[in-house]
């Protein structure tokens, strides 16, 4: 079977561009219309539409404007949004193809290489789920464009919404070292991508060295832009695909710039995208609720006002008073909304919470 029939059973559906009208939606500055409010959301087939609508009903009464949906069925769950007064984002993995059957079987030399040279297919880095593909290989990148833009062609879709579009982790957000019994205060060789064969050679060309004969890898200032362009690279093929159909793209990203950079390969704020939801989920980097605050101000003076904010907030480590002292440090340093991961954490006390931040005074 060929690769965009393969790609349609990926949950790409229908032939349709709704306009410009989308693009603008993404955009809207938070002094004209208010805070605008996302949540992530697992979509699962075990509701069905009537009890769907309900729940975005509910979601829309505290605020949200926009849900960011996976799994579920596309149609059932689109509909439920609108008739809520919802916008309706797919939610998709990126780079990160895990659960892609035909990618796996028909193409294992797409996935990333480690510096010690295990690829992510065979021996993923930290978890099962963690096998990557590399964002510098041309056919990788027609490949995931077909995926996009298949969803940008679906009239039940009013947007794309990009996550793990960045390398794996080279270095884990502090508060997950222990998790996983590690010390990672180096780059180590494991967790480091991509030293493929694509990647290498195209590296040499541009600077006529080998990564893997550079003295020391982690800190060669080329080879970091390098990943960083490769992954840009992609995103600028991908948004190009969303945007031709008239659609907005939108990604999550780590929280800021010079920790997307540092972490996972990922210069975001160089990327022609319509709003970004940096996931500031303070307790991973053992940050208190204030660097919601200060993160979220480095966003916005990165993106020098080319694109919306929307400040991720991560719902375990957040109380009902916590997560409102959490959107007054994303709204009160120029954030122009939330993003509450996920939906099902979404207490009737949350929303209260979410309430009060779309009160006057």
């Amino acid at each position: 079977m060929r690769r965009r029939e393969f790609v349609g059973q990926l949950g790409a559906m229908g032939l349709a561009a709704m306009g410009a009208e989308a693009l603008a939606s993404c955009g809207r500055n938070r002094s004209d219309a208010g805070p605008k409010h996302w949540t992530w959301v697992h979509g699962g087939r075990e509701r069905t539409t009537d009890e769907w609508r309900r729940e975005f009903v509910r979601l829309r009464g505290a605020g949200i404007r926009g849900v960011l949906v996976s799994g579920g069925d596309t149609e059932q769950l689109s509909q439920a949004a609108r008739d809520a007064g919802l916008e309706f984002h797919r939610w998709i993995w990126t780079l990160n193809r895990s659960g892609d059957r035909w990618v796996k079987e028909e193409h294992p030399e797409w996935f990333t290489v480690s510096r010690n040279g295990a690829s992510s297919l065979e021996q993923p880095p930290y978890v099962g789920y963690y096998q990557w593909l590399c964002p510098t290989r041309e056919p990788v990148r027609e490949y995931l464009r077909d995926v996009v833009a298949e969803l940008a062609d679906d009239a039940a879709i009013d947007g794309v919404h990009l996550d793990y579009v960045r390398h794996c982790d080279v270095i884990l957000p502090i508060g997950l070292w222990s998790k996983y019994g590690l010390l990672q205060d180096r780059e180590l060789p494991e967790f480091d991508f991509c030293y493929c064969d694509v990647c290498r050679e195209a590296f040499e060309a541009q600077t006529g060295t080998d990564p893997l004969d550079l003295p020391d890898p982690t800190v060669d200032e080329a080879w970091r832009r390098f990943r960083w362009d490769s992954v840009s690279g992609l995103v600028h093929v991908l948004a190009d695909a969303v945007h031709a159909r008239g659609k907005p793209v939108t990604a999550a990203v780590f929280p800021t710039p010079a920790i997307a950079r540092r972490l996972v390969r990922q210069s975001w704020d160089e990327w022609p995208l319509d709003a970004f939801f940096p996931m500031i989920y303070h307790a991973f980097y053992e940050e208190r609720i204030p660097w919601i605050g200060t993160a979220t101000a480095e966003d916005v003076a990165a993106l020098d006002g080319r694109a919306p904010v929307y400040s991720g907030l991560y719902l375990p480590d957040l109380p009902p008073n916590d997560c409102a002292a959490a959107v007054r440090q994303a709204l009160t340093n120029g954030a122009n909304g939330v993003s509450l991961f996920e939906a099902g954490g979404l207490s009737d006390a949350h929303l209260e919470v979410l309430r009060m931040a779309e009160s006057p005074g």
